[in-house]
């Protein structure tokens, strides 16, 4: 009878939750890349293994969500495919900032939008390149890189791009005059090419598309760990906070 009794109550507690220790269990894992001024790392290197060593507009916003849900989380700064890549094979975790395009829309669950990007065409200082369509890009060479929406929407659209693994290096084939135009984003362009190769005097040749940018998840990531990250968001976004972050890298 006793044995009975006590069978009864432990189901009853399991199916209360009281026993469910799933949720603490959890952890959250996200990526992001070397994309200034949205994530960088504070010593410069392509990488990190800790969100001390981070910052940056989406950095920032990230943390301050992860401080408002309960559960274990981990931001490492990677390469871009490599993130990608582990999103897409790893439950609970996710990849920040991301473009949402129809492209991309099935393969991740989205929170957000927590910022938007202007899309822009660059050109050098002494370029005398003028845009006003982006039709005109068709007579000149255009760079990008790989697995980066703005280059893949424009390779969508049809245009040719000259793409490369890493964006580090298109300011530097852009003075060199390798390139014509390099496609980044209006605040990311010039702190990378600032950055990496002491170019300080990018031409806005034109501003083609803004786009939204989102924390992508993994497909199967727990429906409670996303909820969890809506709610802050939209708590940190009624606080000012998101408003506050934004400005405070010139937006």
């Amino acid at each position: 009878m006793k044995k009975i009794f006590f069978s009864s109550i432990f189901y009853l507690l399991t199916a209360h939750g009281f026993f469910n220790t799933a949720v603490a269990d959890e952890k959250l894992s996200l990526f992001t890349e070397q994309y200034p001024p949205y994530s960088m790392t504070l010593d410069g290197r392509p990488f990190a293994h800790d969100a001390d060593k981070m910052t940056g507009l989406c950095v920032d916003m990230i943390k301050a969500m992860l401080q408002r849900i309960p559960y274990e989380s981990k931001i490492k700064l990677r390469d871009w495919s490599y993130g990608l890549n582990r999103v897409k094979e790893k439950l609970n975790s996710g990849l920040f900032c991301v473009a949402r395009t129809p492209e991309r829309e099935n393969n991740f669950k989205w929170v957000g939008p927590l910022t938007e990007i202007s899309w822009t065409l660059f050109s050098s200082a002494k370029s005398n390149i003028k845009l006003s369509k982006l039709d005109d890009i068709r007579k000149y060479t255009v760079g990008g890189y790989k697995g980066d929406a703005l280059t893949n929407y424009l390779i969508g659209k049809g245009y040719e791009v000259s793409v490369l693994n890493n964006n580090q290096m298109n300011p530097k084939r852009l003075a060199l005059g390798q390139i014509d135009l390099w496609v980044a984003d209006e605040l990311a362009g010039p702190y990378i090419a600032s950055d990496v190769s002491d170019i300080d005097d990018l031409k806005v040749a034109l501003k083609f598309k803004t786009a939204p940018l989102y924390l992508a998840l993994n497909p199967k990531t727990n429906p409670e760990i996303i909820r969890a990250l809506t709610t802050a968001l939209l708590a940190l976004k009624k606080e000012g906070q998101i408003t506050a972050i934004e400005r405070s890298y010139g937006r």
